[in-house]
């Protein structure tokens, strides 16, 4: 039976282990369990803010699997489209406490995990779905060529039914063969997508450019239509087929918890931010200030807020 969304994405679903005490990872005795998964972290966000979310997934029929599926019907994202697989486990991550404003340890156990299985056939669960706008990263085209055809398939499925497309690079360089195939496979999706959402490190990366400015003029001049290249305490760089050019400051915070989801809250406040009609300026000040919530919590997604909380805050500056 059809159903409506605002936003579709896909993506792996995974459980992470998140541990209570500061030190390498090897030492943590204790840890809290959390839902992780880039799409998903965007997903749940969006979710929060109020609107209709469709994530296509799968998971493995096991305890992670389970606490995955009950956690995105609590968060009210539609789990119709998230398969689970009897042959294949879940997969999850280990992550240490940075308490100095440095990036966590990351261990990921995701080998022939569920999700990995996903292929270019999936994109047959998709067909009762009418959405608004389809959200990707490069993560899932990096765990396995099925993964990778399914990405490109849903990108121009989407397209071809008017839907808009938001791309965040998200490079996870040991998932890839070869540093020349991630570049090449992420910037060919790049210049697929309305919208553009590399981080600084990963634009230089990807391009072989320096500044922010050259970086989103390459993304524009290979077809997107507008790029907010992120900047970290400094901010993001906003520039758009209409010649505008500008930089957004960011949003202090008085204490960096841990980074890892800023930029998937960022991509929730831009993403709603642009579904709502406000322009790409006003979408990366949104942006910003979800990004600097999450960075003050200790899960991936426990920090993006509710549209109660957002509208807390008063109008975007």
């Amino acid at each position: 039976m059809p159903f409506d969304v605002d936003v579709l994405t896909l993506g792996e679903a995974m459980v992470l282990f998140a541990a209570e005490d500061a030190g390498p990872l090897a030492g943590a005795a204790r840890f809290r369990r959390f839902c992780a998964g880039a799409e998903l972290n965007v997903a749940i966000g969006l979710a929060r803010l109020g609107l209709r979310v469709g994530y296509l997934s799968r998971v493995g029929d096991d305890a992670f699997g389970t606490f995955l599926l009950d956690t995105m019907r609590h968060e009210g994202v539609h789990t119709g489209l998230v398969a689970v697989d009897d042959t294949r486990p879940t997969g999850f991550m280990l992550k240490s406490r940075a308490t100095d404003g440095r990036d966590p340890e990351i261990e990921y156990h995701r080998r022939h995990s569920a999700a990995s299985a996903m292929a270019g056939g999936d994109l047959a669960s998709l067909r009762p779905v009418r959405a608004r706008h389809l959200h990707v990263t490069g993560i899932t085209p990096a765990l396995s060529p099925g993964c990778r055809e399914l990405v490109f398939e849903t990108v121009r499925w989407a397209r071809a039914r008017g839907m808009s497309v938001s791309f965040d690079p998200n490079l996870r360089p040991r998932l890839w063969p070869s540093a020349e195939e991630m570049c090449r496979t992420v910037n060919t999706l790049a210049g697929l997508s309305d919208l553009v959402l590399p981080g600084i490190a990963e634009g230089r990366r990807l391009t072989g450019l320096d500044d922010a400015a050259t970086i989103a003029r390459h993304y524009l001049d290979l077809g997107a239509a507008d790029v907010v290249v992120k900047l970290g305490a400094d901010g993001a760089w906003c520039a758009g087929r209409d010649g505008l050019s500008t930089r957004v400051p960011g949003v202090p915070v008085p204490k960096v918890v841990d980074t890892v989801g800023a930029g998937d809250g960022f991509a929730v406040g831009v993403i709603s931010a642009r579904l709502e009609g406000l322009d790409l300026v006003a979408a990366a000040m949104r942006g910003n200030r979800i990004g600097a919530r999450v960075v003050q919590h200790p899960g991936d997604s426990d920090g993006l807020p509710t549209r109660e909380q957002l509208d807390a805050w008063g109008p975007t500056p």
